[in-house]
């Protein structure tokens, strides 16, 4: 069975609409799906054609452990709940307070129309990281997204803003009110030496978690191996996704994700598949 349990569409930073998501992932073959965008679930909104697919209700949620901003992904939620509603509208205030901190923060270089532009090609919805980049670009004042990020938008550059998430515990809260389990998204591109991880993947538990990416995106088998040893040693369940957000994303397309190891115990057999 190929599942991808983290995938974005144009209601957050992806390209696709939801209904173009869904049937790119039934052309790539994926069997069990969950729409993960950052921070809201307006694509639920949507009259979704699921025929050929299970679609497992989702959101990536921003958080703060410390200073650092990590990711829980809540899988099975109930997308028009009040839980969902109440925490979605709480993300969309502290992404709309950033956007307005980085416009203001690259004025002198990009002028006052940046954050404008950048809504703009957010569809009129809250702009983020990446929609700023791609005014960046749309300006000339990059070549590409890649050198937006290292130029302005990367921690440490001017444009880089430091947002106030909820902690974990409260993400967390917030998925088991909407009746869902909370994934600790990608643990391995936050770059943390593996005593850091383990801290980070044991506060996680303590504030509620229950579920880790083992397989995200493109990565090597060995970082696989070390996450489902983790997994298995907390407890936890284990995921696995694309973090698809265009088709342009060539390294690694949705249903091309390896199986998980066997040790692993998979999240989706903890949800309900109709």
């Amino acid at each position: 069975m190929k599942v991808d349990l983290h995938t974005h569409t144009d209601r957050s930073d992806g390209t696709l609409s939801p209904t173009g998501l869904l049937e790119y992932l039934r052309d790539q073959g994926v069997e069990v799906a969950s729409i993960t965008d950052h921070d809201t679930l307006a694509a639920y909104d949507d009259r979704l054609d699921m025929q050929g697919l299970t679609l497992i209700p989702g959101v990536e949620f921003s958080a703060n452990v410390g200073t650092m901003g990590v990711h829980i992904v809540g899988l099975g939620v109930e997308p028009n709940g009040a839980a969902m509603r109440t925490a979605s509208e709480r993300q969309q205030s502290a992404r709309a307070r950033r956007a307005d901190a980085i416009a203001l923060a690259l004025e002198k270089v990009a002028g006052t129309g940046l954050r404008t532009a950048a809504s703009e090609l957010a569809g009129g919805r809250v702009p983020g990281r990446p929609h700023f980049a791609q005014a960046l670009v749309a300006q000339g004042l990059v070549k590409n997204s890649q050198q937006a990020f290292k130029r302005y938008l990367g921690k440490g550059k001017r444009g880089h803003v430091a947002t106030d998430w909820p902690d974990m515990q409260t993400v967390n809260g917030w998925i088991r009110d909407a009746g869902g389990v909370s994934v600790l998204a990608h643990p391995a591109r936050y770059r943390l030496n593996r005593n850091k991880l383990l801290r980070l993947v044991r506060e996680f538990c303590e504030a509620g978690g229950e579920a880790i990416e083992v397989i995200s995106g493109k990565q090597d088998p060995a970082t696989t191996r070390q996450l489902a040893e983790i997994a298995e040693s907390h407890k936890l369940l284990a995921s696995k996704g694309s973090d698809f957000h265009s088709p342009t994303q060539t390294w690694l397309k949705p249903g091309r994700l390896p199986p998980l190891p066997s040790m692993c115990v998979p999240v989706w057999e903890h949800l309900p598949l109709s």
